[in-house]
């Protein structure tokens, strides 16, 4: 079976943290488990959530080659007039 490997990384430049090869059958496989542990990672945060510097998760082949990234990011337009114009439009 192929080896896939996930890498998340906050922020501009902030190291990757490291996770362990986890052999799954194909590309499809990759992408349910990305998926899926991003959608906990994200429902772990309890409503803690803050705006900041985005994160992703990228999935890579054994090979290094990136196969799937997964971007996230939150904004806060709090005292944006540019923010309240374009949602009155």
């Amino acid at each position: 079976m192929p080896l896939y490997f996930y890498r998340i990384n906050y922020g501009q430049g902030a190291p990757a943290w490291p996770h362990e090869g986890v052999e799954l059958p194909d590309d499809e496989a990759a992408w349910a488990e990305a998926t899926t542990a991003c959608g906990e990672m994200l429902r772990d945060l309890d409503g803690a959530l803050k705006a900041g510097p985005e994160w992703r998760m990228e999935v890579l082949r054994e090979s290094g080659e990136i196969l799937y990234r997964l971007t996230f990011s939150a904004q806060s337009f709090e005292g944006d007039a540019t923010a309240k114009l374009a949602s009155s439009v």
